[in-house]
């Protein structure tokens, strides 16, 4: 009999899965479109709700809650159910988020819309759990890197195009009305986007359930990102996995005392008490108190936990006694954290803290066309449809072109080396923005785009080297760390409201600093000297 000939979407069975390949492929935009689209609400909900930056940053906070509570029971559920269903699960909640945000906008609280957000990245978590590893099987293995290479390239049209969409159903422009009134106006319209997405997602899980979809497994011993073959990486330092494990309980404690508070907080976001400043001011006190209560209590208590089972947590065998893994699950958290809030409050610092424009640019393309921007004091500024258009056509294009360039260079280079080297480049950028320098400033902005793109794949990657079986374990802990993009961002919003939004940056700057000692100081963490042929993959 003749052997079934095996192909880029042929299995060994003979089965062609070409359009089931394309119809996952078309999960990596889904998410794309959703993810940035939270980007550009934070702006509109500051004028619409009357919040300060720091509360705008609860978006973020409910898009990464979602994707911290469903991080390992997507993987549980997925196990059970198998891909096609976790696949059409993952979808219904999607779904059900982008039609809740219709209902929300007629709800007089900023809660409503929030419970939208977290639903939605509750079912992207889903997706994003399922879409990686099943590309990989749909077709022969040799050509699995092709294959999800492939998909991810769909990934990079979803980012730009939602700003540009976020632009004209979030915000409205009219130079004779105040802010509040054009968020007002903006406000009516802002469910449309979700809804189209909505009907998108109702007609793929159609498509899904219909679908002959194969029943296949990844091997476990296939990895389609970095090597993994176990090395001697456990327990040879001891003192600096303890130091590092100190830190993750102080962050851990951090993350538990925001989320305290944030469900303290949900229950007092109506608009009329948002508008009210001496109600807030009082309700922030408050809101502080338990945070600070939360974190000692839980940071005393985590620290005393770990003095005391110091031998149990990091042993000959355990994770913990792995430092480059500990360090890469603090670098996630901080990069996540830098990432969120750049992205957030892009459309704030462009409106707030650049110079005025030329007239000869007040109707540019890139920036919208003529509602792009403002006649204010003689001179010409952006607004937040200007702003989401630079999003569009220039900030999130850096971004992707630092991660088509980047696959290639990681392939001739050390991972760690190019690591550290971007995220001190992306220190140097945010004392620029911090200096306050006009233009250059602003270059530096869009700049960062460009140096952050290659960080969480390759973070990821050395966080995983050399833990073989423990691998996968190490993957759930390092991808819960995204959660750092839920809490700092309100940190950043904070300072941006008691000192203007360009002093913000210097809480980003934090994180690269951190990022780059772990970049340049990982041969020391796991006793390699280096990774090469690092695999750029999606995420955050």
């Amino acid at each position: 009999m003749k052997q079934a000939k095996k192909g880029l979407f042929t299995t060994e069975d003979g089965r062609n899965h070409t359009f089931i390949f394309f119809l996952v492929a078309l999960l990596f935009t889904l998410w794309a479109v959703g993810n940035s689209l939270i980007d550009t609400m934070d702006k509109h909900f500051q004028d619409f709700y009357h919040l300060t930056k720091a509360d705008s940053a609860n978006v973020q906070f409910s898009h990464y809650l979602g994707y911290f509570f469903m991080a390992l029971p997507a993987g549980w559920f997925i196990h059970k159910l198998g891909y096609k269903w976790g696949i059409v699960l993952g979808l219904s909640l999607a779904a059900l988020g982008c039609l809740w945000f219709y209902p929300a906008t007629k709800i007089d609280g900023f809660w409503a819309v929030l419970l939208g957000v977290c639903l939605v990245a509750m079912g992207f978590s889903f997706l994003e759990t399922v879409a990686n590893p099943y590309t990989t099987v749909l077709g022969n293995p040799k050509y699995a890197a092709s294959r999800i290479n492939l998909a991810q390239s769909f990934n990079a049209i979803g980012w730009p195009i939602a700003p540009y969409i976020g632009g004209l159903y979030f915000y409205h422009s009219d130079d004779s009305l105040s802010a509040q009134q054009n968020a007002e106006i903006a406000h009516e319209t802002m469910w449309i986007p979700y809804v189209a997405l909505a009907v998108i997602i109702l007609v793929l899980i159609v498509a899904f359930i219909k679908s002959k979809m194969p029943d296949v497994k990844e091997d476990d011993n296939h990895h389609s990102g970095t090597e993994t073959a176990k090395v001697d990486v456990f327990g040879q330092q001891g003192l600096l996995s303890t130091i590092l494990l100190y830190v993750c309980a102080i962050l851990f404690s951090f993350a538990l005392g925001m989320i305290v508070r944030f469900f303290v907080q949900v229950f007092y976001m109506d608009r009329e008490t948002l508008a009210n400043p001496e109600a807030m001011a009082v309700l922030n006190i408050i809101f502080t108190r338990v945070f600070y209560i939360v974190t000692a209590i839980v940071g005393i208590a985590s620290i005393a936990f770990i003095t005391l089972k110091r031998e149990k947590l990091i042993h000959r065998n355990s994770l913990w006694s792995a430092p480059h893994f500990t360090g890469a699950t603090i670098a996630q958290f901080l990069y996540v954290a830098a990432q969120a809030g750049i992205f957030s409050f892009f459309i704030n610092y462009m409106v707030e803290e650049i110079p005025s424009i030329g007239e000869s640019l007040k109707s540019n393309f890139f920036i919208g066309g003529e509602n792009g921007s403002i006649l204010r004091n003689g001179s010409y500024f952006l607004t937040e449809k200007g702003a989401t258009s630079l999003m569009s056509w220039l900030a999130f294009p850096l971004f992707l072109v630092g991660r088509f360039t980047g696959s290639f260079i990681l392939r001739v280079t050390k991972a760690h080396n190019m690591l550290g080297l971007y995220a001190f480049i992306n220190v140097i950028l945010m004392f620029v923005i911090v200096a306050k320098i006009g233009w250059i400033s602003v270059a530096a902005v869009f700049l960062s785009f460009f140096f952050m793109s290659i960080m969480f794949p390759t973070i990821f990657s050395l966080g995983i080297f050399g833990l073989g079986e423990k691998s996968k374990l190490a993957s759930s802990f390092i991808v819960m760390a995204i959660m750092g993009g839920a809490v700092l961002p309100k940190v950043m919003g904070a300072i941006g409201d008691a000192e203007g939004m360009s002093a913000g940056y210097v809480v980003p700057a934090v994180c690269f600093m951190a990022i780059a000692l772990y970049g340049f100081f990982w041969t020391k963490l796991s006793g390699s000297e280096g990774l090469n042929n690092v695999k750029i993959g999606t995420g955050h």
